[in-house]
């Protein structure tokens, strides 16, 4: 009898431990995410809204297109700009010589509530009447109501290709 006991015991032990392999008392709960589907052109317009912003003069509705986790490298100003008080006083400066972007070329890329933008951008300062071609790199994510910049690089184009 304690044969047959301690087997049944044995087996109740090995079932449960093969039926809980793999498992954690520790792992997250699953989650479902749905993916928004964005159209190439979708994407692109994400710089014109940007760029429509620069047009406001108002370093406040620029940096309204940043997600609060978000990071700026400007194409002058050798400082990340990670916070919103950074990213407005970056804008502030900028936004004196009236700048206007132009994409000269882009490359776009999709993911699940990501996009990444990356170019050739030129700008014109109504201002000064300079201008800059630059390199640009934009993140995009869906926060489930806008696409929202998650990260923005930007650099000069050197003197020689």
């Amino acid at each position: 009898m304690k044969l047959f006991t301690i087997s049944a015991l044995l087996a109740a032990v090995l079932t449960g431990c093969a039926a809980n392999q793999g498992m954690s008392n520790n792992a997250p709960a699953s989650r479902t995410e749905t993916c928004k589907v964005a159209s190439d052109q979708e994407i692109a317009a994400l710089f014109e809204r940007w760029n429509q912003s620069l047009q406001t003069g108002d370093p406040h509705q620029v940096v309204a297109n940043y997600a609060a986790r978000s990071i700026l490298l400007p194409t002058v100003s050798n400082a990340p700009r990670l916070t919103v008080a950074e990213k407005e006083d970056y804008f502030r400066h900028f936004l004196q010589d009236r700048p206007s972007g132009k994409i000269n070329f882009s490359y776009i890329e999709q993911g699940c509530n990501t996009a990444v933008d990356a170019g050739l951008y030129t700008f014109t300062f109504a201002r000064t009447g300079a201008v800059v071609k630059a390199r640009y790199t934009y993140t995009y994510h869906w926060d489930g109501a806008q696409w929202l910049i998650t990260s923005h690089h930007s650099s000069a184009m050197p003197e020689k290709p």
